[in-house]
């Protein structure tokens, strides 16, 4: 529709008609004199998602506001137990006294790394059942994939987007949880004997390996989704997969380590036997009785005797001359954990490429 209901082309009333209309139309494009450039070039430079990372992250945002505000309460609450240990330490004295002696005063402490730690080891299984699994097989049992799949986006483009947005989410949580849950327990990791560095508990929550168990397992939930297009048997198998997960991986991850044997000076067949001493955070691995061969012997060798007398002449007759401990120092944790880690990530590399080659066929 025209703009003039009445045009004129002559007379005061058009050039009134003209000079309104023109300062109206002015007025509703937007400032002058260059303002609304200004508006719109402020507008243009805020970071925002576009296309398809866009809709990813529209589509997934409730899991993934979860995790990151899961995350943000966790760090928190660490960084607040972490301020009380310090203070407790510094009263008590720390490191000038032996903190074992300090028994049940700092039993509340431990018991705050007891809570964080049962909650960060769940991570990686609760991160492949309820954001691995349903990843896709959501889309392909509610009809998504084929809306997607009929659009101008090929389906490598949409799988990557997934896969990549997903990954960066969970890798910036899990890495924020490890680094001050590390922070957290650095200050006591070489001083306090009950706590074992090898444990799951300690083991599988600081460096990379949080990480690669929980890329591992949310990519692993990811393939089992799209090989059983149904979201709920796919958590269920899921879950499964990421229990069986962290079996394998706790049977295996202390060979990733090499093995320190410290032995006796050997003594006469019958003599008193001494144990080698070994670090205070060693996690010991074996310990055996040695004979003058080299043979090694269980040390309940000899102990079904009734008398020290015959104990002395069972040991003297198995020719036992010393004592050996296996063990892992806690020097190589570190590097224990980055070499199953890169096991982990390869293994994960695995999974998206077989994605992309054989799943991205099932995405519709």
């Amino acid at each position: 529709m025209s703009t003039f209901t009445n045009p004129s082309t002559d007379g005061r009333n058009g050039t009134a008609n003209r000079t309104m209309n023109g300062t109206m139309n002015g007025t509703k494009s937007g400032p002058r004199h260059g303002a609304g450039n200004a508006s719109t070039t402020e507008t243009t430079r805020r970071p925002r998602l576009s296309g398809m990372t866009w809709l990813v992250w529209r589509q997934h945002r409730a899991a993934f506001w979860t995790m990151i505000a899961a995350t943000v309460l966790c760090v928190a609450w660490m960084v607040y137990q972490r301020g009380q240990m310090m203070d407790f330490l510094d009263a008590y004295g720390f490191p000038a006294k032996n903190l074992d002696d300090a028994e049940k005063a700092f039993d509340p402490y431990i018991g705050a790394f007891t809570t964080v730690t049962t909650g960060l080891t769940a991570i990686p299984v609760m991160l492949g059942v309820l954001l691995g699994a349903p990843l896709l097989a959501g889309d392909l049992e509610n009809g998504t994939a084929k809306l997607i799949a009929a659009q101008s986006v090929s389906r490598n483009r949409w799988l990557a987007t997934k896969l990549a947005l997903t990954g960066l989410v969970v890798t910036v949580t899990t890495v924020a949880l490890s680094t001050v849950f590390a922070w957290w327990w650095n200050p006591i990791k070489l001083y306090y004997l009950d706590i074992d560095w090898a444990s799951r508990e300690f083991f599988n929550t600081t460096g990379p390996s949080p990480v690669a168990l929980s890329l591992l397992s949310v990519f692993g939930g990811v393939l089992i989704g799209v090989i059983l297009r149904r979201t709920l048997a796919a958590m269920v198998v899921t879950l499964g997969f990421t229990v069986a997960l962290q079996a394998v991986w706790g049977y295996f991850k202390l060979s990733l380590g090499d093995i320190v044997t410290a032995t006796t000076k050997p003594v006469s067949p019958g003599s008193a036997i001494t144990f080698p001493e070994v670090p205070r955070t060693a996690h010991v691995l074996d310990t055996s009785y040695v004979s003058g061969s080299g043979k090694l012997f269980d040390l309940t060798t000899c102990t079904d005797t009734l008398s020290a007398e015959a104990t002395t002449q069972c040991m003297k007759k198995a020719d036992i001359v010393g004592t050996s401990i296996d063990y892992l120092p806690i020097s190589q944790m570190s590097s224990m954990q980055w070499l199953g880690a890169s096991i982990l990530f390869a293994l994960t590399a695995g999974i998206v490429v077989f994605l992309f080659i054989w799943g991205r066929k099932r995405l519709v």
